[in-house]
């Protein structure tokens, strides 16, 4: 039996007759939070000027009180951004990377964050060493020891996923996270699914630059994430946009501060209602720790009924499983044409069966179908799944 106790769909927008395994995605955000963020966009028009001069930096603060706690960090080590990518860009930016020097990156890492490391790469005359790991593994080991052996003496950078976007595998970064650092590599973690799905503590976690999405698994609305830069590399990292804080006077702030709290006029709802995305979940149930414990063991509920389907093994440890869970199907099943967003299994399923699940290319040989666990959804959902792909020809129905 699962430990997953579904929630009303009501509590969310999502359309009602509609199979949503792709909360993975973009996430989605209860009722009560986007009416919390109405609420904050009505006051900034009430007065803009005294929202912005008066009351905005307060409020932000807050904010990263709010969340450090959450995520297990000094809220002076964070900054606000709308999203991972942006997060990533950022670090990337900011650092000088050597000519000549390595950066590392696995084959399970995010398109648009690699296309950010190229272009670093490029910049500076760097070479990229892409370490390939396999989506099929035993234990975490075999992850571990290909990461470490790509380190050279001239590797500067590590840029890692916490949870893989493609393959949905939580990596194991306390032991990959220390091991790079200690040899003078710095690891730059794209942590997009992170948090609200598995547990965090950056500062015990040590990386020196952790970014990570609050519209995800937080459920806070679209454009809310944050940035983490260890204590010691903050005065190397500025913002995308340079703006006042740049030759700010004020010295009772860091210049880190100054330079992201404002980067020009923006609406700052989203991240404003990251309190509220916080304790809906406190409201709705048993809080946090019960909730991610819930959405995992719906996953992992998941993955079995797929890989039966398929008649396949599991492609990884329970260990390495969080709200994600992805398994292999043909390369014919999803095949993309150039520019399109999605490949005719996916398009078959959403036109005909209204079910939402992303195919994604992987290697040459295969695509992966990834399926997510959130509170909205129950395992009748995946059992509706696998009767839409027996009924397009792919596996069997449940047993």
């Amino acid at each position: 039996m699962s430990g997953h106790v579904a929630l009303e769909r009501s509590l969310w927008g999502l359309e009602a007759d509609i199979c949503f395994l792709n909360h993975g995605s973009f996430g989605a955000t209860p009722l009560v939070v986007l009416q919390q963020q109405r609420r904050w966009q009505q006051e900034l028009e009430r007065q803009p000027v005294q929202f912005f001069l008066n009351r905005h930096e307060g409020l932000m603060d807050e904010v990263r009180r709010r969340l450090g706690a959450f995520v297990g960090a000094d809220p002076d080590d964070l900054a606000l951004v709308h999203n991972a990518t942006t997060g990533v860009a950022t670090v990337l930016a900011s650092m000088e990377i050597p000519a000549g020097a390595q950066l590392l990156a696995t084959t399970h890492g995010y398109n648009a964050c690699n296309n950010a490391l190229r272009a670093a790469a490029t910049r500076a005359s760097a070479e990229i060493r892409w370490v390939e790991l396999p989506f099929a593994v035993a234990d975490e080991d075999e992850y571990v020891a290909r990461v470490l052996e790509a380190v050279t003496p001239s590797t500067v950078l590590a840029l890692l996923d916490h949870v893989t976007s493609p393959t949905g595998l939580v990596l194991p970064l306390e032991r990959l996270v220390p091991a790079l650092e200690s040899q003078g590599v710095r690891v730059l973690v794209d942590g997009a699914h992170a948090p609200g799905m598995i547990p965090l503590d950056l500062t015990r976690l040590g990386a020196s630059y952790y970014t990570g999405n609050c519209h995800k698994w937080v459920m806070s609305p679209k454009g809310s994430a944050f940035l983490h830069v260890r204590r010691d590399r903050q005065s190397e990292i500025r913002p995308l946009v340079t703006s006042h804080g740049a030759n700010s006077p004020r010295v009772d702030r860091s210049r880190f501060r100054l330079e992201f709290d404002w980067t020009g006029t923006e609406d700052p709802s989203a991240w404003l209602s990251v309190p509220a995305a916080l304790d809906w979940v406190d409201e709705h149930g048993d809080g946090w720790p019960a909730h991610m414990a819930a959405n995992r063991s719906l996953a992992l509920e998941a993955l079995q009924l797929l890989c039966r389907a398929f008649c396949i093994p599991s492609p990884a440890p329970d260990s390495m499983i969080g709200a994600l869970a992805a398994v292999p199907i043909p390369a014919d099943a999803g095949d993309q044409a150039p520019g399109e967003p999605a490949g005719r299994l996916q398009r078959r399923l959403w036109d005909r069966w209204r079910v939402e699940v992303p195919i994604i290319p992987w290697g040459n040989q295969a695509r992966l179908l990834r399926v997510s666990a959130q509170r909205y959804n129950a395992v009748e959902d995946y059992e509706r799944l696998i009767h839409a792909l027996t009924e397009e020809g792919f596996g069997q129905p449940p047993r």
